[in-house]
């Protein structure tokens, strides 16, 4: 057996321990694991969550949600809305009509997320300065223990 294989059986064998563990992990296969991953991986990016909540009011343009979302930049909308829609969260609707028109809109399964996102959303905002502040305290402490005595 090849050292890569060693570590890549090991890693299993960790993995396999992790997922045996009780709790609330346990009630899940690996495969529920990895997509759970993925998924938060999806709605829990720097943009999603954001995309997401301004399509909450309602069907937008392109234009729209780039003036809606603060600081998103063009490129990463576009691919917001793209990894959106390839999952099914968001829907795009292109009208035949001069000059075109782009919508965008949740669909049911994107809309189905707001109940997990919306609480999310307001526990940051409401803990926000509280997080900032030990941030802040840990980065100083971080600093002083990094310099040589």
């Amino acid at each position: 057996m090849s050292n890569h294989e060693g570590q890549a059986t090991r890693a299993g064998e960790a993995r396999a321990n992790v997922l045996r563990l009780a709790g609330p992990c346990a009630r899940w296969d690996e495969r529920d694991v990895d997509f759970i991953r993925e998924v938060l991986d999806l709605v829990g990016d720097k943009w999603s969550m954001l995309v997401i909540g301004a399509l909450a009011a309602g069907d937008a343009r392109y234009s729209d949600l780039d003036t809606t979302i603060p600081a998103i930049s063009r490129r990463m909308l576009t691919l917001t809305l793209k990894r959106l829609q390839r999952s099914g969260l968001v829907d795009r609707t292109s009208y035949p009509e001069v000059p075109p028109r782009v919508e965008y809109s949740l669909t049911s399964l994107g809309a189905s997320l707001l109940s997990a996102i919306d609480p999310l959303a307001a526990w940051s905002t409401e803990h926000h300065t509280e997080v900032r502040r030990h941030q802040d305290t840990y980065d100083r402490g971080a600093t002083h223990s990094a310099r040589p005595a």
